[in-house]
């Protein structure tokens, strides 16, 4: 089982680098538009309705995707559209995409800067915040999505996330249910107490000291 999974792995993470390698108008119709400008526009019809014309959401459930990084992005498209994973919206949206679009959106995606989250309603608990700092280091979350949990490439930006998206996100790795393209985050989030991950989605949801920044742009674009 171990050896099929790392070998599903393995392929999957060989038709990204496939996908990332090839330039953005190798593929695709003719006169769809490439590049961030063209995608900003294709975005803003057909994904800012879910996840804010500035990719901070308002939807219950749907992920900020203000501040991700490209890889991260077109793996996530790559992965619906495969039907590798699982969510009948975003399944129905990625089908219809080629490999230039998924190009183009992620590209697009990675030009937006990460939108902080809004004040909450009110402070956060000073013991759940410590208990998620030990979680979050006791299960080495910062060995991979940085000291920020900004991320980077293939690891999201998970900082000031959707609190009610990193619950499912969390509960669902340590499950089983959601799949990965590796297997780190089964493996590091298995056997963790539900109300612990609960604890670090409250944690990471008001992570302290995640200001916003520009990522850069992506060259020749």
């Amino acid at each position: 089982m171990r050896r099929a999974a790392a070998a599903h792995a393995i392929a999957i993470a060989a038709a990204l680098l496939g996908l990332a390698a090839q330039p953005a108008v190798a593929q695709g119709k003719p006169g769809a538009p490439a590049g961030p400008g063209g995608y900003g526009q294709r975005y803003a019809a057909l994904c800012a309705a879910c996840h804010g014309a500035n990719g901070r959401s308002d939807m219950p459930g749907t992920p900020a995707l203000a501040g991700q990084h490209s890889f991260y992005a077109i793996t996530q498209l790559f992965l619906f559209r495969e039907g590798r994973r699982a969510n009948e919206a975003m399944s129905a949206v990625a089908k219809t995409m080629n490999d230039t679009d998924l190009r183009g959106f992620s590209d697009f995606i990675a030009t937006l800067p990460p939108v902080p989250a809004p004040p909450p309603a009110t402070p956060p608990d000073a013991a759940r915040m410590l208990r998620g700092q030990a979680l979050a280091q006791e299960h080495r979350c910062l060995n991979c999505h940085g000291a920020d949990l900004s991320g980077g490439q293939q690891v999201p930006r998970i900082a000031q996330q959707r609190e009610d998206y990193l619950q499912l996100t969390l509960r669902e790795f340590s499950s089983g249910k959601r799949p990965g393209y590796t297997q780190a985050m089964g493996a590091a989030l298995s056997g963790i107490p539900v109300a612990d991950l609960d604890t670090l989605a409250y944690y990471i949801a008001r992570f302290p000291g995640a200001a916003p920044s520009t990522p850069p742009k992506p060259s020749g674009k």
